[in-house]
């Protein structure tokens, strides 16, 4: 037997480090979480300790497959990796000459999140020509607010949390979410005496556990910062030596908090004037105090503004002097200093693409008449848009065109998978090797392929390997393995990376980067173009938007039909699945194996519904038909449902995604798809 080292392929800030047993017969016989990891230390999530089901799986795509019945119908029929090569890239070539490669779209985003996987094609399609797709649905849009405060940067280790003494869990269910953080420093944090509170419209497994919950109305979070620092202001309470030190546009900002005091905030968030003063004066007088804030706030059509306003919230009070305090979100600068991107990336002569196309609008690129040209190809990997993207109806009609030629590789037939007339088998995390940043924690990870790949899966890398040669592409970089491209991303002599090799995560299957005692903000070193915490963005300026933090009301949204009521709809994660993966493999915390959507008692006793009830949920965008559980985890005039769902498991074939507009935020990035506003009936 044989133990390989390895870690989790998920969109998960974690990045979990893991043992693989393998027998003398090349199964996995056991898997557990890596002890020795400093910030895992052995812990799996609920989700990945059914990772060898998800491997092991009798329903796992192993062989090329082609469609043999009508779209959306299932019907496939095996064929070899030669006719499916050849079929593909016959079609590319086909519609590239008749139409120009901008026919082709490409379709991915974090299924497997690790440098090979994940970008394994943007460099074939950027040499192919075709139609770029905009991965910045999630994390973009926080990631973009962030940096025009305190710049490109990471501001504090995760892991410094413990030292908080007052940490607000802003729009993240991280007990469900992010499990380490949770019981590593936030309750370390706890035991030494932290407050810890949850600014969040749903009352979450965090919420229900924390010291305070801030039950906020959806999409309001500026408002609610924009009074915090009216009080804090107002009081005094302001670290005013690090404001005129390193802090640039207060004057601005101290007239714009004006136009938010408590009383207004009260008005538009839902939250009582004085448990926003409460709110403002704890933070501001407890020290060292940290926010934490992840991607929950952005995907309303304002959610830079939310963003934006909360992340000045630290600057404002000095909490970065103190280790344990700042601003706490993701971790990914380090990476991008340390590493090699470009290994993975499109040349520069390949740059920029001629169109582009943004992840959240599928449904409207493959249905748009004026589309010039139209998508005539599309591939899909690291991702089931069916289910993750917006405006699902849409997104289903388009994959659901006779003139559409549709490949996907997958480990399952997914959702989407059922409207490709290729499908191609892909491998897990067990079979390929990967190496893993983390955008969470500063430990970067080798994931060493720990039995061979069952049937004939082959991983992006692989498969994209093969398509640059059955298109007839010899540039070099499109053609290296696997290892030599991990090796070329580690070999930028970077201090972070200093002394850790290829051999030594092979070794050790993980590391931590060179960071020393991290507090990059303790003396205002910010990465903004002035060098200081930016209250006043002249980037937001140039782009014709305000350029201080400001509260701007949700998009207006198209209701339809019998909306005397309507009702906002959160669309959040569920605790059992990873975006929409392990939906198909059943769990005993899915015992039901159905979505529920929570209703506030008010709102059900208004239309008559009754806990248990099938109800129907319903907007201009399309209808889902699920039971209702009604309880207090929403403020009236709210209801949850989660959206990672199947829609194979709603009783009428629709998902949360069938109700969420497909727009962008006022940045144009991200995604409005929290907007969305719906009505709820009694099903027939």
């Amino acid at each position: 037997m044989k133990k390989v080292h390895g870690a989790c392929p998920h969109d998960c800030p974690d990045t979990c480090a893991w043992v693989v047993t393998v027998n003398d017969e090349g199964e996995a016989i056991e898997f557990h979480g890596d002890p020795d990891h400093p910030f895992t230390k052995g812990a799996l999530c609920s989700k990945l300790k059914r990772y060898p089901q998800r491997v092991y799986s009798q329903e796992r795509v192993l062989y090329p497959l082609k469609r043999s019945g009508p779209k959306g119908s299932g019907e496939f029929v095996r064929i070899s990796w030669d006719q499916a090569i050849e079929e593909v890239s016959s079609k590319f070539k086909e519609t590239i000459e008749k139409s120009g490669p901008l026919a082709v779209l490409p379709y991915n985003f974090a299924g497997t999140i690790g440098m090979l996987q994940r970008y394994a094609g943007e460099q074939f399609f950027s040499r192919l020509g075709a139609t770029e797709i905009l991965g910045d649905i999630c994390g973009a849009t926080a990631y973009d607010a962030i940096s025009s405060v305190i710049g490109p940067m990471d501001s504090m280790q995760v892991e410094d949390l413990q030292y908080s003494k007052f940490i607000i869990l802003w729009g993240t269910n991280t007990a469900t979410t992010n499990v380490h953080l949770w019981g590593g420093a936030i309750a370390t944090a706890r035991r030494s005496g932290a407050t810890i509170v949850v600014v969040d419209p749903i009352k979450t497994n965090t919420a229900a556990h924390a010291d305070w919950h801030i039950q906020v109305k959806p999409g309001t979070d500026a408002a609610l910062a924009l009074a915090m620092m009216h009080v804090i202001i107002r009081d005094g309470l302001y670290d005013k030596e690090f404001v005129d030190m390193h802090c640039l546009g207060f004057n601005g900002l101290s007239e714009r908090v004006k136009e938010y005091p408590p009383e207004k905030a009260e008005e538009i968030t839902g939250i009582s004037a004085t448990e926003i003063e409460k709110f403002a004066i704890a933070y501001a007088t407890t020290s060292p105090s940290a926010i934490r804030t992840v991607v929950g706030m952005e995907r309303y059509s304002n959610g830079h503004t939310a963003v934006r306003a909360v992340a000045c919230l630290p600057g404002l009070v000095g909490a970065y002097r103190e280790k344990g305090g700042g601003l706490s979100s993701f971790m990914l600068s380090m990476f991008f200093e340390a590493l090699d991107y470009s290994v993975m990336l499109p040349p520069e002569e390949h740059l920029p693409r001629s169109r582009s196309l943004h992840l959240a609008e599928l449904g409207r690129a493959l249905t748009d008449p004026d589309m010039d040209p139209p998508v005539e190809c599309l591939m899909v990997y690291n991702s089931n848009p069916v289910v993750t993207a917006p405006n699902q109806n849409l997104v289903i009609e388009g994959l659901k065109r006779d003139d559409l030629f549709a490949v996907v590789h997958e480990q399952f037939i997914t959702d989407t998978a059922l409207y490709a007339d290729i499908v191609l088998p892909a491998t897990t995390q067990f079979e390929h090797l990967e190496l893993m940043p983390s955008w969470g924690t500063g430990y970067l990870a080798l994931n060493k392929p720990a039995i061979e790949p069952l049937g004939e899966a082959v991983p992006n890398t692989e498969l994209f390997r093969r398509l640059s040669r059955a298109m007839g592409f010899t540039e070099t970089y499109l053609h290296l393995s696997d290892e030599e491209r991990i090796r070329l991303m580690m070999a930028t002599g970077h201090k972070y990376i200093c002394g850790i090799t290829y051999e030594t995560l092979a070794e050790n299957g993980w590391a931590s980067l060179n960071l020393g005692d991290f507090q990059p903000l303790a003396n205002g070193q910010f990465t903004t173009p002035s060098g200081k915490c930016e209250f006043y963005s002249q980037d937001y300026a140039d782009a014709g938007q305000d350029p201080l933090p400001i509260y701007e009301p949700l998009d207006p949204f198209e209701y339809g039909v019998d909306y005397e009521t309507p009702l906002h709809l959160v669309s959040a994660k569920n605790a059992h699945f990873l975006n929409s993966e392990y939906v198909n493999l059943r769990h005993r915390g899915t015992v039901k194996h159905q979505p529920e959507v929570e209703m506030n008692p008010q709102d059900a006793a208004s239309r008559d519904i009754v806990d248990g009830d099938m109800v129907r949920l319903y907007n201009r965008f399309g209808e889902v038909r699920v039971r209702v559980h009604v309880s207090n985890m929403t403020k009236e005039g709210v209801v949850y449902l989660p959206f990672n769902w199947w829609p194979e498991t709603t009783a009428n074939g629709q998902s949360a995604n069938a109700l969420t507009p497909d727009g962008v935020s006022r940045r144009d990035i991200g995604s409005n798809a929290f907007d969305a506003h719906i009505q709820i009936r009694k099903a027939g």
